[in-house]
């Protein structure tokens, strides 16, 4: 398996397990420049194309090498894990999603996956969302499986739903009192015990102009991967999450700094606090690259 961390998933396309072109782009053909997808036999996938999908998926599944995109499945629920952990060549994938994250399920999703070496996404999606006690309480589980979860990622949509609330596709999820106030207290709370949080879904998949407008939302708001459902998101997330050279001249100054404390460019640089920021942003530089001015 690769050596990475979740700074390389950059944008993460969600494609239906039934999707007539899925083995070219699980192989990199389709997609070369795609870093990341998941295979969604959830919420991306009509019930009658389910037995057919799983039928087809050793044979795509065989089509993974080093140097493809990383594969994540998303399972429907625990019992479909379980099935999809009997496939012949699934240990060619780099981990799963696991959907629906809850109380309700969340050890016996984590039970099932402790004695493998996948990497694992939760994804919340329900009533945890609106539960500061619920939300520590799955914090707290994924905490003693650590080294296994490359990131947490919320439904956006689905807190949507439970709001009974739509937005447009010039509005951000931070717009809103309720949905800004879910979103923080999710982000502070699994960021604050050390684990990353991706950005949500942008469902106005031809509004270049607004996606960049999210993805730039996202970065402001500690948000690093993006859901993706489009393949034409795929390169201007590659762009968007390069560096600026002031900002990787600045962050290399912090990482070489004897002092603790010193003036640059005319602000306060405090190498302890902002230390592991800027070893990021290097680490973001060596992947994606410097921005051109």
């Amino acid at each position: 398996m690769k050596s990475f961390n979740y700074l390389h998933l950059g944008a993460t396309l969600f494609i239906p397990a039934s999707h007539l072109n899925l083995q070219s782009i699980v192989s990199g053909e389709k997609y070369p420049a795609l870093k990341s997808l998941v295979i969604d036999f959830e919420d991306g996938l009509e019930e009658e194309d389910f037995d057919i999908s799983m039928q087809s998926m050793d044979k795509i599944l065989q089509k993974i090498q080093l140097d493809t995109p990383l594969v994540f499945i998303r399972a429907k629920n625990v019992q479909h894990l379980s099935q999809l952990l009997k496939l012949r060549n699934i240990t060619k994938i780099t981990g799963f999603v696991l959907a629906k994250f809850s109380l309700v399920n969340a050890r016996s999703y984590l039970d099932l996956l402790k004695e493998t070496k996948y990497l694992l996404m939760p994804s919340v999606e329900g009533e945890e969302l609106f539960n500061h006690a619920k939300l520590h309480e799955l914090k707290e589980l994924i905490s003693a499986c650590r080294d296994k979860v490359l990131l947490v990622r919320f439904g956006l949509e689905d807190m949507l739903k439970h709001l009974s609330m739509r937005r447009r596709c010039d509005e951000s999820i931070f717009d809103f009192s309720a949905t800004s106030s879910v979103l923080g207290n999710f982000i502070a709370t699994f960021k604050s015990a050390g684990f990353s949080v991706s950005g949500g879904v942008y469902p106005c998949f031809k509004d270049t102009k607004g996606f960049i407008k999210d993805v730039k939302r996202d970065i402001k708001e500690g948000l690093f991967s993006k859901t993706i459902i489009h393949p034409n998101q795929i390169q201007v997330i590659n762009e968007l999450y390069k560096v600026s050279k002031e900002e990787y001249e600045e962050a290399l100054d912090i990482v070489s700094s004897d002092k603790k404390v010193f003036n640059q460019n005319e602000k306060m640089a405090e190498t302890l606090t902002m230390y592991s920021y800027s070893k990021e942003l290097i680490q973001r530089v060596k992947i994606y690259g410097i921005k051109v001015q």
